[in-house]
């Protein structure tokens, strides 16, 4: 698999493999996430993602989010703790309408005041449905626990508070501070020539100034087991387990990314699958899962199961997994009914054993 780079005056890389494919696809990447985030700007990253579609100099909202559908393609964005990503599939032949586009929302969105209040009661109503989910609910409170007291732990949604107040200029000041050109990677596939690729790239690219990052991130340090519980309502027990892990760069994370993949990974045959739910009946969902940062990592298992079954699952996942972690346990449990009620309990349980 052969890739060809080019990078700019202004310190954007572009990376670009050729593909004999009929789709094409593209991408801006930013260094730039929910840990770039000072106490002030919870949530705010996430938010950019958002306001990013909402309007640019020459573009209202619909004609943006029209401009891909009209020929069949797609453009959507994400946003990680780390990184803030625009993508767009494509024909190939839309190759040079798909670059413009996301060159043009990714430099010269005006952020309307309008649109930002109408995205704010958007983005509340996707935090409160992660609320209503406890599969999902449980991953920020894990982390939160695993990071506690750092930008990593926070959640990339932000919360309902945070968003409300973010204005157009703590927008442009984040956009400012944080997505710097030397930061900047472009990636590209589809059956395009590269040197046309590289034409492209310089034409819509080229003329940003360059703006090169002079500061580093704080590092994440001094991890600390602890415990902690909370009472919910979920029909359900819902658990995790884990414990810090190793960065992007460190040369043992693809090793750890087979062991993730053969403990509890997409293939039915993991050994967490054939155990609790094959073997035993326990649980209906089991998934281990790697995430690495740049200073660090975390490495985890989920699982949902009857309360009845919580801790023959929990000792079962330990056991399976005895060779790799410091283990974090989260509980959700389902307590006996009570005044026509049912309450839930959540358990967070930090176990040390060895580290990473």
């Amino acid at each position: 698999m052969e890739y060809q780079s080019f990078t700019l005056p202004n310190g954007i890389r572009l990376v670009h493999k050729h593909d004999q494919s009929n789709v094409a696809y593209f991408a801006f990447i930013v260094n730039a996430g929910t840990r770039d985030e000072n106490s002030q700007e919870h949530g705010i990253a996430h938010f950019i993602e958002h306001a990013i579609f909402k309007g640019t100099k020459k573009r209202k909202s619909y004609h943006i989010i029209s401009r891909m559908d009209d020929v069949g393609g797609e453009i959507n964005a994400f946003t990680t703790k780390e990184e803030t990503c625009i993508h767009s599939t494509f024909l190939v032949e839309d190759y040079e309408r798909a670059m413009e586009l996301i060159s043009d929302i990714a430099f010269h969105s005006t952020f309307p005041e309008k649109e930002l209040e109408k995205e704010k009661d958007v983005v509340i109503d996707e935090i409160n449905s992660y609320k209503d989910s406890p599969s999902e609910l449980i991953f920020d409170d894990f982390e939160d626990m695993i990071f506690a007291n750092h930008a990593l732990g926070k959640s990339i949604l932000g919360t309902e508070e945070s968003v409300k107040k973010i204005t157009k200029n703590d927008i442009e000041n984040f956009i400012q501070n944080n997505y710097h050109t030397d930061q900047i990677v472009i990636s590209s596939v589809g059956a395009v020539p590269f040197p046309k690729v590289v034409t492209l790239v310089q034409k819509y690219f080229g003329k940003v100034p360059q703006h090169f990052r002079n500061s580093s991130r704080e590092v994440f340090s001094n991890y600390v087991p602890q415990f902690k519980r909370l009472e919910m309502k979920t029909y359900q027990a819902h658990c995790m387990l884990g414990n810090i892990a190793y960065s992007v760069n460190d040369d043992r994370r693809a090793a750890l990314f087979l062991l993730t993949n053969i403990l509890g990974g997409n293939g039915l045959n993991s050994r967490l699958n054939m155990s609790l739910r094959e073997k035993h009946g326990y649980a209906y969902n089991v998934e281990a899962n790697y995430n690495s940062f740049s200073d660090t990592g975390i490495f985890s298992v989920y699982f949902g199961t009857d309360k009845d079954n919580l801790e023959k699952c929990r000792c079962n996942s330990t056991e399976k997994g005895e060779a790799t972690s410091t283990w974090t346990t989260c509980y959700f449990k389902r307590k006996q009914r009570r005044n026509f009620a049912f309450r839930r309990k959540i358990f967070f349980d930090i176990q040390q054993s060895r580290k990473f």
